[in-house]
């Protein structure tokens, strides 16, 4: 049945470019929703299966948006390469990250975590000549043939759905299972001969991977990237996200980076304060619903 409701609301977000006429901010408004469910679908596969904590995620989603800019703008590359590209840049950043992450846990991987997000950010703030610094790259726009706000979208929303289903299936196959076990209980996991550390790795890698599509989805959606998109706020929203929905359902990070982003456009629209009136939502919501929107949806169907 959940299935089944996941490829029908598919449907009905393929159909919105038909109502962009009427409401001409849709997409808009739906192209920042979708990459911040491929972003905290990133995020999620680390947290949740791999349970491995990180405050530096915007690490990966900054990298993939720097390296898509970089190749346009100073590579003089076409649009369509450089958005298959720099997934792989972000990729290569997780790779090397990971690698010295995955030999700590608790607090001590979430401290390195943000450690490395914070270098990554000061290297593109204080690379004034290879980044823009403070001002970023600007300019950054898709090829003609998406030029319009309805075929951007459309891409989108292809290439979100595609990697969302595929760290769904990833996450249901024995690779992810085996993440599990790792989680729940590494000594076991490594009597019965499964290489956790390598499993987190490939995790990591995987996860960098995804969040640097979704920087590059971003980047040339805005037509800039500047170094608050690897600030730890950014990275701050991801984690919300994840919390929001629920951390034990795969569809938490969707349910919750729509609810976040829905709430932050409403809000910063309508009050000054929204800072404050954001951050009181979120407070009420995870204090009413402390297993996730997702979790509660579940938990509900469950007893029905």
């Amino acid at each position: 049945g959940v299935q089944w409701l996941g490829w029908a609301l598919l449907a009905v977000l393929a159909l919105v470019p038909l109502l962009a006429g009427a409401w001409p901010y849709v997409p808009v408004l739906l192209v920042d929703l979708l990459v911040a469910v491929l972003f905290a679908s990133s995020l999620h596969f680390l947290m949740g299966p791999a349970g491995m904590h990180s405050f530096g995620h915007a690490a990966y989603f900054g990298s993939g948006a720097y390296a898509a800019a970089l190749l346009v703008q100073s590579a003089g590359m076409r649009m369509e390469l450089a958005l298959l590209l720099a997934p792989l840049a972000a990729g290569g950043a997780a790779l090397v990250y990971g690698w010295f992450c995955v030999r700590l846990s608790g607090v001590y991987l979430t401290m390195l975590t943000l450690a490395f997000a914070q270098i990554t950010w000061a290297l593109c703030f204080q690379w004034d000549a290879v980044t823009g610094g403070s001002n970023g790259i600007a300019g950054v726009w898709p090829a003609p043939w998406l030029a319009s706000q309805e075929a951007y979208y459309l891409l989108t929303l292809a290439l979100v759905a595609a990697g969302v289903l595929l760290l769904r299936r990833v996450l249901l196959a024995p690779f992810g299972y085996a993440l599990r076990a790792v989680r729940d209980s590494a000594p076991r996991a490594d009597a019965i001969g499964i290489d956790g550390r390598r499993l987190q790795w490939t995790a990591f890698v995987v996860s960098g991977v995804f969040a640097g599509l979704a920087g590059a989805l971003h980047v040339f959606s805005k037509g800039s990237i500047s170094p608050e998109g690897l600030s730890v706020g950014k990275s701050v929203d991801g984690l919300v996200m994840v919390l929001l929905g629920g951390v034990q359902t795969l569809a938490g990070p969707w349910v919750g980076a729509a609810a976040f982003t829905w709430l932050h456009d409403t809000v910063a629209r309508n009050t000054d304060y929204w800072r404050a009136v954001l951050g009181g939502a979120m407070l009420a919501l995870v204090l009413m619903f402390p297993q996730g929107l997702a979790g509660f949806a579940r938990s509900i169907a469950l007893r029905w």
